[in-house]
């Protein structure tokens, strides 16, 4: 009942607003006593508008309406007064920067600036193409004289030089092919005594030192202790003796054996020829060896260890001698 009540005070306020008025609403009434329900009646026509019931409590405030179809366009309002100029408004805030206009004409060139400081190195550039080849310059003065340059190739071969002084007296050759018997001369005058003819002479006394025993295996024994070289046939160097005379020699050794077993071989040209092993059994002990051989000018004879390094028990000190000796017997 309170909402037609409601309703119709609303309706009769509308009705009577003129145009240039506004609605104000009045101030609410006292609520009056709630009626009992009545029986409801059957359904009638609908009877004349009723009076204006009391207003009742404001109801809870309903969900939010769905969006009703949009109205049409309506007629444009009269043009409104113009008021006085209000008051400037505070600066706003600074909006964010717009788009890149379009680029200005170029302006006039300015007034020549002061000059900057100079700034640092920039990196070196790229090599640049080789530019076109100029001009011929003038020929310039001779300049101080360079450091000396490095050694050129080696030149032609030059013409031969005058004839050298007569060398020393090489080694004693081989004796030639036998010639033809000649035929059989006239006796000759009996001839003054003579001089004993000088026999070839080759030979030598080598030994072992403590610093050279137990010498390694499988390359020649360097025996560093000079009993007889008068010569120098053999090489202290290499450990091996060189042939200069040919002819018929004999080598001998003799080794003393301490600390390890002894297996050695003699040497001609790279082939063992004469082999000797002895065994350490605590104490020392000594063994020997001698051949006889043909050599030719610039054969090689040299003793070696066989066996690897537990057998190269060679030794020697001031009591003790392992020695290597050779000599000609006679010339071929």
């Amino acid at each position: 009942m309170r909402v037609w009540w409601l309703l119709l005070a609303t309706g009769v306020c509308i009705g009577n607003v003129d145009p240039q008025d506004t609605c104000r609403q009045g101030h609410p009434g006292v609520p009056g006593n709630p009626g009992h329900n009545g029986l409801p009646g059957r359904d009638g026509r609908d009877g004349a508008k009723g009076d204006k019931g009391d207003t009742g409590e404001p109801g809870h405030p309903g969900g939010p309406g769905k969006d009703g179809i949009p109205g049409e366009k309506g007629e444009q309002g009269a043009d409104g007064k113009v008021e006085a100029k209000g008051i400037k408004g505070d600066q706003g805030s600074r909006g964010p920067p717009g788009k890149h206009g379009p680029k200005g004409s170029v302006g006039p060139m300015g007034e020549k600036g002061l000059r900057g400081e100079t700034g640092p190195q920039g990196q070196k550039g790229a090599k640049g193409d080789m530019g076109p080849t100029g001009p011929e310059g003038q020929k310039g003065s001779a300049g101080p004289l360079g450091p000396t340059g490095l050694l050129g190739p080696v030149g032609p071969i030059g013409k031969p030089g005058p004839k050298g002084e007569t060398g020393p007296l090489g080694p004693q050759g081989e004796p030639g092919v036998r010639g033809l018997r000649g035929w059989k001369g006239d006796r000759g005058e009996k001839g003054k005594i003579g001089e004993t003819p000088a026999l070839p002479k080759s030979a030598f006394t080598m030994g072992l030192t403590v610093l050279s025993k137990f010498p390694a295996s499988g390359v020649p024994i360097k025996f560093d202790r000079i009993f007889y070289n008068e010569f120098n046939h053999y090489d202290i160097t290499t450990g091996k003796f060189t042939c200069h005379i040919a002819g018929v020699y004999y080598f001998t050794y003799h080794i003393t054996v301490f600390s390890r077993n002894v297996q050695v071989s003699l040497v001609k040209n790279g082939l063992k020829v004469l082999h000797t092993k002895d065994g350490y059994m605590s104490s020392e002990d000594q063994a020997s060896g001698g051949i006889v051989l043909q050599l030719k000018l610039g054969d090689e004879v040299w003793m070696q260890v066989t066996g690897g390094e537990k057998f190269n028990g060679l030794f020697a000190d001031e009591d003790d001698d392992t020695t290597f000796t050779g000599f000609l017997l006679f010339s071929s």
